[in-house]
């Protein structure tokens, strides 16, 4: 049993970057010097999301991702609307008195309300982690100066992004976790480790750019495509808006090895032309995320039914823009 187990968000920077900044904030503040941690990347699927053995460690945190009600849950810290599955979690969840739990559906990322809370609450100096904080808020918050900026990668920690998403070597985001919450972003992206598994990634992205760009179906502002038969669940979330500058939402569905994914997202460099609350939307067929965007996951096995309820969103947001 670890002294502390970190649940976090699984292939994601921002999930990878919360876990970073509450191990440095934990060592700092809590217990200084510990070295015995548990990590454990958490994905949204169909069904039980927290596996029994989630709640390993003497103190267990979750960052990035819904929360739960299990009494061995010490730590919690989410910005998503979608936080919880059951009115009664949520009940449970303003119910608690220890002081360590926290919900900002308002915050564009988790990492920078991590940093703020543990800071104005316990005293902490996130300035060791500015870069990193800095950078999970402009991607987390879809901050970018253009779309182009988005899909193009040039700056080496939105190729680091790339890796955390794409990456199939299962000890690379735990390894990343512990060098983030040590030392500077900008001294680990220059690590061999981080920037020899780029290379092909960055190849197989600018291919997936070409080939989502030629799937494109944009009508009425609303650009779907289906990638379910290249078995990838995530590509760049940008590449209809750099495409078109007139796409306002994108409606797509992809299949992996644990689910049948439908991805909902808006534009953010038109936010004040959106009229939909995508996370409520997601909500009813059992997902969830942001009101600018959210997804649906589906068991792998339910693929054509994940592709009617995409039909069903884009005509309904297509209504509205028409």
């Amino acid at each position: 049993m670890p002294a502390l187990q970190i649940g976090y968000h699984d292939h994601c920077f921002d999930g990878v970057a919360s876990a970073a900044a509450f191990l440095r904030f934990y060592r700092d503040k809590v217990k200084p010097g510990l070295t015995d941690v548990g990590l454990r990347g958490l994905a949204h699927r169909a069904g039980q999301l927290f596996d029994p053995d989630v709640f390993a460690g003497e103190e267990n945190a979750v960052v990035d991702f819904r929360f739960s009600p299990d009494p061995r849950l010490t730590w919690w810290f989410d910005h998503h609307q979608s936080a919880f599955e059951s009115a009664s979690d949520e009940a449970v969840f303003h119910a608690d008195r220890s002081g360590r739990k926290f919900w900002d559906p308002q915050a564009k990322s988790c990492t920078r309300f991590l940093a703020r809370v543990v800071e104005e609450k316990f005293g902490w100096d996130p300035s060791p982690l500015r870069e990193l904080i800095d950078w999970a808020e402009i991607i987390d918050g879809a901050l970018f100066s253009t779309p182009q900026m988005a899909v193009a990668l040039s700056d080496p920690p939105m190729q680091l992004m790339l890796l955390i998403e794409a990456s199939k070597d299962p000890a690379l985001l735990p390894r990343l976790i512990r060098e983030l919450s040590q030392r500077p972003l900008s001294a680990v992206l220059r690590e061999p480790w981080v920037t020899v598994p780029l290379q092909p990634l960055l190849e197989r992205h600018h291919e997936l750019v070409r080939l989502v760009t030629g799937r494109i179906q944009l009508d009425r502002g609303v650009a779907t495509y289906d990638l379910a038969d290249l078995g990838v669940e995530n590509v760049n979330k940008f590449i209809a808006y750099a495409a078109d500058a007139s796409t306002l939402y994108t409606v797509s569905v992809s299949r992996g090895t644990n689910r049948s994914k439908i991805s909902l997202g808006s534009n953010p460099w038109k936010q004040q032309l959106r009229r939909h609350n995508l996370a409520q939307i997601a909500e009813r067929y059992g997902g969830g995320g942001h009101p600018a965007v959210a997804a649906i996951s589906l068991p792998p096995d339910r693929l054509q039914e994940a592709r009617a309820a995409a039909a069903t969103i884009a005509d309904e947001l297509r209504k509205e823009t028409a």
